[in-house]
């Protein structure tokens, strides 16, 4: 479906275009100087395809022509088309249980033979378009249960098949649309309740047992100390007290313990020991104690005595890089420890690190005031619009970079476990990349028609 007389550039926000471009050049800098080596000949690598650089740059390419496309497109393509993209992406995702490829220990991958292509990243643009049709329906409201519901179970259905697969990183970005269903009406204890939740597990694994449970307790008592006369006239808060004592007991016997021992990967349970120096927690099998063991050795750390802290080496060997490049950076090129090879996955999850040696403390912030800016534009521009559906579009965007900026910057300095997420427009990838391209240019051909009434 495509507009009379369509003009690629009529109204087209170029703010939003220039940060998107610099972004993407940054990341293509970055995998450069990780791969390049003395004497390489550059411009036959470049159209060699075999480097990673090389295919970046293609991927690139393509992004641009599919961002084209995207401008050239009536926007009342994407409200019409919304559902069924929606649809497309869940069969998608289930297609992976058929004909996946299994990378990393998790079959969530569909071969294409130049590239492959990771559903559950994909169907972010998808679950964005069907929130946004969702929400922009005029009896749409985010206060009734019923529609609660129905919005969750659209924003997390492609989070619960990503589990099913082995693949619990990838799910952990869905739960940014938390943020739009806040901005379109959510009532705040949601928000209270999911934070609360949050930190009550990080908590109940980084606590040892009997101080956890002692604390929940005293919590509980003073509580009902202080509110005697209110339980004594309602007895039901007293019930809610109990309930609740009775989940936080019950998040660390069961939760935690299901997460450990049945839900997540060894390298992921891997990750959160490093991250909180876990050293001393009790599989429930032998089996179990052995797979951990074998990724702690294949991550060059052992288990160590309790209290000693456990680090792994990829996150040792990240710190070690963004830490030498102090205040100004080694410069473009001259990183020692991403040119040679020190910190697994570079070119990836811990490209962060390169920025950090390459251009030191100031190319760090530059890249956040990059992120930030392209954030904070988007939401000027969802602000602007006469349209809820692009509104609540593009705060779906808007989350989902929110959410990979944050976790991937935290995750390369070892303040946060690896969830094995790219960072936006920067981690090499034809996916990763074109998947953010559709989301940032669906937005700003949302703005471009602005003034078109849409629902």
């Amino acid at each position: 479906m495509y507009q009379k007389n369509a003009s690629i550039s009529k109204g087209i926000d170029w703010l939003t275009v220039l940060l998107y471009l610099a972004l993407a050049v940054v990341g293509l800098a970055c995998i450069f100087s990780v791969e390049y080596k003395s004497g390489d000949n550059v411009v036959q690598n470049f159209l060699g395809f075999k480097k990673e650089y090389s295919k970046q740059l293609f991927f690139f390419g393509a992004s641009i022509i599919v961002a084209a496309f995207i401008l050239l497109t009536d926007s009342k393509f994407f409200t019409a088309t919304a559902n069924l993209a929606y649809a497309f992406g869940i069969m998608l995702i289930m297609a992976t249980f058929v004909v996946g490829k299994e990378v990393g220990g998790s079959k969530s991958w569909i071969p294409l033979g130049f590239m492959n292509i990771q559903p559950v990243e994909v169907c972010k643009i998808f679950t964005s378009l069907a929130l946004a049709k969702f929400l922009s329906l005029p009896e749409t409201n985010l206060k009734k249960i019923q529609t609660q519901l129905i919005a969750a179970a659209i924003a997390f259905s492609p989070a619960l098949l990503s589990v099913l697969q082995k693949e619990p990183g990838a799910a952990i970005v869905y739960f940014s649309f938390a943020l739009t269903f806040y901005r379109e009406g959510l009532p705040t204890l949601y928000l209270i309740v999911i934070f609360s939740l949050t930190i009550l597990i990080i908590a109940s694994i980084v606590v040892s047992p009997i101080v956890f449970y002692v604390s929940i307790t005293v919590i509980a008592v003073l509580f009902i100390f202080f509110n005697g006369r209110k339980i004594r006239r309602d007895m039901f808060k007293l019930v809610l007290v109990i309930v609740v004592w009775l989940m936080c007991i019950g998040v660390k016997l069961f939760l935690v313990h299901a997460l450990f021992d049945y839900v997540l990967k060894p390298h992921q349970v891997v990750r959160i020991f490093t991250t909180f120096g876990i050293d001393d927690y009790k599989f429930k099998t032998p089996e179990r104690t052995a797979e951990i063991e074998k990724e702690l050795a294949k991550l060059g750390t052992t288990r160590r005595k309790p209290g000693e802290k456990v680090e792994s080496y990829n996150v040792k060997q990240s710190k070690i890089a963004i830490g030498s490049g102090g205040f100004w950076g080694k410069g473009f090129l001259q990183g020692t420890q991403t040119r040679g090879d020190f910190v697994p996955a570079q070119n990836t999850d811990f490209i962060f690190s390169s920025v950090g040696e390459n251009f030191g403390f100031l190319g760090c912030l530059a890249l956040m005031l990059l992120y930030f800016g392209l954030m904070l534009r988007l939401i000027f521009l969802a602000e602007r619009q006469r349209s809820t559906f692009s509104r609540v579009y593009m705060y779906c965007v808007v989350g989902i970079l929110f959410f990979h900026v944050a976790l991937n910057v935290c995750m390369t300095l070892g303040l946060a476990p690896s969830p094995g997420i790219t960072l936006p427009l920067l981690s090499y990838g034809g996916s990763s990349l074109i998947t953010f391209t559709i989301l940032i240019f669906i937005s700003i051909k949302l703005d471009a028609d602005r003034q078109m009434i849409l629902r």
